[in-house]
């Protein structure tokens, strides 16, 4: 424990990104986190399940067609033409693996065809030959979340319409959050053994949107529902802003696989890297590349295959998440920016930039 609380004030001190501090007493977590450590993968056992995969280089993946999770999931817009065709683009590319948002509330209105629409995604992505890592909860974005018709896009602005789950104050209300329970445990015992899944990344971001440790409890809850499961697929939460050190230390602790998100330039990313490596797990990088931080496909993306870390940009087709522009620069007439924060292909399946469509073939070995 003093190593990796150690770590987590490296973490903090070597990089000024984030750097937010939260203190909120969380009662209880140190007799959790131990409990769950104990079913918690060995990175002997984690090492081994790595080395049975082909490196694994891919994006975040939502269809052109949706604003967000839900527009994704629901029936009336679930859109497998644009999917498959979508995912055809990313595998032409050689890209092997996507990562895949969920929504509890797509789930509720009806657990059966919601996972009936998650295994046809997955039929999809698989004759792709494209593993999919699934997240289940996430604290970015908008914090309301409404099942039924979506907003449309709000022009110029990044993310306008993406969706927190459960969304806020849900995420910080026990009694609220314990009913998520089902679902989590539902979907993950309907597909607990697939192999076309990879990973379940088991909550995007937490303490985003200035909850702090206010996540933890549900972050705990997560983990503790997942275990009880015990799917085949290995468990992450991805470390993402190195001030939360409450919240890094338990998804360090807890995760079977190391994950984490770093938009910033090659050294700094790569004083990351070395940090997380004293963990001795795999590693997979679930976020990056922002072009106008420079953090590129040109010079992260080789990076990343030098130290056999898992490479997961955001991003893949130009749509209605607006994620071609940047967090905080909108663009309020909706026109082109000057150079695209996220995003590989533009909605006709032309690349943003051929030089990188032709790195990232090349690097994938196509």
């Amino acid at each position: 424990m003093k190593k990796l609380l150690l770590l987590v004030w490296l973490l903090a001190a070597t990089t000024s990104t984030f750097a937010q501090k939260t203190k909120i007493k969380t009662k209880g977590a140190a007799a959790t986190a131990a409990a769950l450590q104990g079913q918690r993968w060995s990175a002997e056992k984690a090492k081994a399940w790595y080395k049975t995969h082909p490196w694994m280089s891919g994006a975040n993946f939502a269809p052109s067609t949706a604003i967000n999770q839900l527009e994704m999931w629901q029936a009336d817009t679930f859109d497998p033409a644009t999917i498959d065709r979508e995912l055809g683009w990313a595998e032409g590319i050689g890209f092997n693996t996507m990562r895949v948002f969920l929504h509890s509330l797509a789930w509720q209105q009806d657990p059966q065809g919601f996972k009936k629409r998650v295994n046809d995604y997955l039929a999809i992505a698989d004759k792709h030959h494209i593993q999919t890592m699934f997240v289940f909860f996430d604290d970015c974005w908008n914090k309301d979340p409404k099942a039924g018709v979506q907003p449309a896009p709000k022009s110029g602005i990044h993310n306008s319409g993406w969706a927190q789950d459960p969304g806020d104050p849900a995420s910080r209300d026990s009694a609220t959050f314990v009913k998520l329970k089902p679902y989590v445990q539902d979907v993950l015992r309907s597909f607990a053994t697939d192999k076309r899944i990879l990973l379940w990344d088991l909550y995007n971001e937490p303490g985003n949107n200035n909850k702090g440790n206010a996540s933890l409890p549900l972050l705990r809850n997560v983990f503790a529902w997942a275990r009880e499961v015990n799917p085949s697929q290995p468990l992450s939460s991805g470390l993402w802003n190195w001030g939360l050190t409450e919240l890094n230390t338990f998804q360090a602790l807890n995760s079977d696989v190391m994950t984490y998100h770093n938009y910033d330039d090659v050294a700094a990313h790569e004083r990351v890297i070395e940090l997380l490596k004293t963990h001795g797990r795999p590693m997979i990088c679930t976020e990056y590349m922002a072009r106008p931080r420079n953090s590129r496909f040109v010079n992260i993306l080789p990076l990343l295959k030098k130290h056999n870390i898992g490479a997961i940009n955001w991003g893949l087709v130009d749509g209605k998440t607006n994620t071609k522009y940047q967090w905080d620069v909108p663009i309020a007439n909706g026109g082109e920016p000057g150079e695209w924060f996220h995003e590989v292909f533009r909605k006709d399946g032309t690349p943003y930039h051929q030089d990188e469509t032709d790195l990232i073939r090349k690097t994938n070995g196509k």
